[in-house]
């Protein structure tokens, strides 16, 4: 049963966290990660040099004798009854190429693992199943988590230690202390075990809450005060370092400042897309953003670059120009889609992940961020008479400089205020930044790039295939269609499967993982956006079926939510119900959208009613953190506000669906078609010889009328 109170939940971590101080020993920890630079020939090989991803193939030549996460391997460590020390990180980890240098290259360190592990390595984006139980269990453990995530575990699975970046020193200490514990008093290790396994069940349970009534406007409007208190007005973002890009918050605040007539919440919005816009967090001169800023002014990023940043940011940037007009942000849009169609495009339409932060410097060392930034002396070089204009608009000053000689590219100044003080017009100042910025990509292209992880992640290529689809929809730009159609025909033939269900990854032809519940939810949203701007049921239909798919296969009647793992998967500790949003929405929120929508074309199928309880199961912790449930908000302005099906019927639906569909509205969904489609809201509202638009809600229909504007002053 889930406990009733916070107080409760307290209580038994409290207890827990007194039993792990028998288990935790001292180590040294940081941040952590460092790459392995390419050899030309190779001393140990492993079993990793059988897998597609490129952090496991980064490590098949260590003389760890690391496996893959698989039944076979952990079957292996009960038979011989042998610790799992399990190893979590990522491509594009910075600390995680540390530790590997330091640690698993190294032949000591080695034998200590290979002697007394099972050792496990883990990318924790094909594995994010894994990744989010240890996650867990580590915080848990030490309050705590990061990557490298590194976990010793019995046999089973169950966690009893972990660590993030440890020295090479502290970690053979520390290993050695463990096995010999597990040795001498395996009891006591597999009861801290059992407690913490039943720990993490305890936090993993949501109520199925029958009772309450919907989430209201005056509460939404208290937890947003409550919210606000956090805002940066100034910088935008949160009043913190670092800084991370959080496109749910400012997707529902966006959607909340509109549609409640909120001046000031629209202008924070405004302020923090700026803000990201003109820090050193997005790429200058090569257009995309890195994934997050160290510091308060979004000035100096962790320099990795993530697809699902990219889609996401996309997406935001399209709405907030709809609402604005803002032409920087239709700038950030266009050069966005541009690094990912050059960076991240793989030629059969699907998208990579991510670059790493490391590349080589001058000297051949692998230095973070070394692709990106510029010394004073090598831009005067470069930009020689336009470089006064130059210095000023991105700050080669205090405000720039970062570090040694080098400086992250900044702006804190309009174009309008750069003109005026050197007396020019707007449009000689950025046709001067222009030319700039091109001979610095130039110049930049002779340098090793950052290293590509190349794997082909579902739900990432659907909040990239999302952002393409809500750039065209905003922007109505054909090229951005044609490239959301390429992905979109991608996924519909490499991850989908006969039996109508998704691959997790793909890479070279190959796809080995089954999906997790976040690759149906943003598929599912992203194909739904893409008949909104087509009408071709195809993609609607694939909607449907993937949905229903994952309703027989992930709910819980129990919770009455879904679990982020199928029931044709193994079974591992736990099965995890993911709600918190994070930097990506959580897979719960985005499904309890989606049926919602679908709901409203759907009206038989139950959808609403599973998504209104989603709702109610989550809705009490939204006065106390709202940020953390942002995307579910957007449910609570769905519900308490008007929300309209808008059905477009006739020769011109296309370019009348256009005129309608490139205004912000975030309380609707559109259909269409030339003449009566099958589905409901289509049925027998052909007029010959009229295009008409009806503007309906829970299928009951207003006199409909024959111009775009008309249509929005209905809406």
């Amino acid at each position: 049963m889930r406990p009733e109170t916070d107080a409760f939940f307290y209580a038994q971590i409290c207890r827990l966290m007194k039993k792990v101080l028998f288990f935790i020993l001292v180590v040294t920890s940081a941040l952590g990660c460092k790459k392995n630079s390419d050899k030309v020939s190779h001393k140990h090989t492993n079993a990793l040099i059988k897998e597609t991803s490129p952090y496991l193939l980064q490590h098949a030549h260590n003389p760890v004798n690391w496996e893959a996460w698989s039944p076979d391997v952990l079957n292996k460590a009960k038979k011989e009854d042998k610790l799992l020390l399990i190893s979590i990180g990522y491509a594009a980890c910075h600390w995680c190429h540390v530790m590997e240098k330091e640690c698993f290259e190294d032949e000591e360190v080695a034998q200590v693992m290979n002697e007394n592990f099972i050792n496990i390595k883990i990318d924790r984006e094909e594995r994010p199943d894994v990744d989010q139980i240890y996650m867990d269990a580590i915080q848990m453990i030490s309050g705590q988590g990061g990557w490298p995530l590194n976990i010793v575990a019995l046999p089973d699975g169950r966690p009893f230690w972990g660590a993030t970046y440890v020295p090479k020193d502290n970690w053979i200490k520390s290993l050695e202390q463990l096995a010999e514990l597990y040795k001498n008093d395996k009891q006591r290790v597999t009861d801290y075990a059992k407690d913490l396994a039943n720990g993490l069940q305890t936090i993993n349970l949501v109520e199925n809450n029958v009772d309450s009534e919907l989430y209201s406007l005056e509460q939404l409007d208290s937890a947003v005060q409550n919210w606000t208190q956090y805002f940066d007005t100034f910088l935008g973002g949160h009043k913190r370092a670092p800084k991370f890009m959080m496109p749910n918050n400012w997707d529902f605040l966006l959607h909340y400042a509109t549609t409640m007539d909120k001046p000031e919440i629209m202008e924070f919005v405004d302020t923090t897309l700026t803000r990201m816009a003109y820090g050193g967090v997005y790429d200058h001169v090569g257009g995309g953003f890195s994934r997050y800023a160290v510091d308060v002014k979004w000035h100096v990023p962790h320099f990795e670059k993530m697809l699902y940043d990219n889609g996401q940011l996309t997406s935001l940037y399209a709405k907030a120009y709809a609402v604005t007009k803002n032409d920087l942000y239709k700038d950030v849009i266009a050069e966005t889609i541009a690094f990912v169609k050059d960076e991240l495009l793989d030629k059969s339409g699907g998208f990579y992940s991510s670059l790493d932060a490391d590349s080589l410097d001058e000297h051949g060392n692998l230095e973070e961020g070394a692709y990106y930034i510029w010394t004073e002396e090598q831009l005067i070089n470069l930009l020689e008479d336009d470089y006064k204009i130059f210095q000023e608009y991105f700050n080669i000053n205090s405000y720039g400089h970062w570090e040694e000689e080098n400086y992250v590219l900044i702006r804190d100044k309009s174009d309008e205020e750069i003109a005026k003080s050197f007396d020019i017009d707007i449009e000689t100042l950025r046709k001067t930044i222009r030319k700039s910025l091109s001979k610095l990509k130039n110049e930049r292209s002779k340098r090793p790039r950052p290293r590509l992880d190349d794997k082909i992640l579902t739900s990432w290529n659907g909040l990239m295939l999302k952002g393409l689809v809500d750039a065209y929809r905003y922007l109505e730009n054909d090229a951005y269609l044609d490239l959301a159609l390429k992905n979109a025909e991608f996924i519909e033939q490499e991850l989908i499967k006969n039996d109508g269900s998704l691959y997790r990854n793909h890479k070279n032809g190959k796809s080995t993982i089954n999906a997790f519940l976040d690759d149906y939810a943003t598929v599912i949203d992203a194909y739904f956006a893409l008949y909104e701007v087509t009408f071709d049921k195809k993609w609607l239909n694939s909607a449907k079926n993937l949905l229903d798919y994952a309703q027989k296969h992930f709910f819980d009647d129990a919770s009455g939510m879904f679990f982020y793992t199928s029931d044709q998967d193994q079974s591992l500790i736990r099965r995890t119900i993911e709600v918190d949003d994070n930097v990506i929405s959580s897979s719960n929120s985005m499904m309890a959208i989606n049926l919602y929508k679908f709901d409203k074309l759907f009206p038989s199928e139950g959808y609403g009613e599973t998504s209104n309880q989603m709702l109610k199961n989550v809705q009490k912790d939204f006065d106390r953190r709202a940020q953390g449930f942002s995307n579910w908000l957007h449910l609570v302005l769905f519900n308490n506000k008007n929300f309209y099906e808008v059905a477009i019927i006739g020769d011109d639906y296309r370019d009348m669906a256009q005129q309608i569909s490139k205004v912000y509205l975030p309380n609707s969904i559109l259909a269409g078609s030339k003449k009566n489609g099958n589905l409901d809201l289509l049925k027998n509202r052909k007029v010959p010889g009229k295009t008409l638009v009806y503007i309906c809600q829970e299928g009951a229909c207003k006199l409909p009328v024959s111009t775009a504007k008309e249509a929005l002053e209905q809406l």
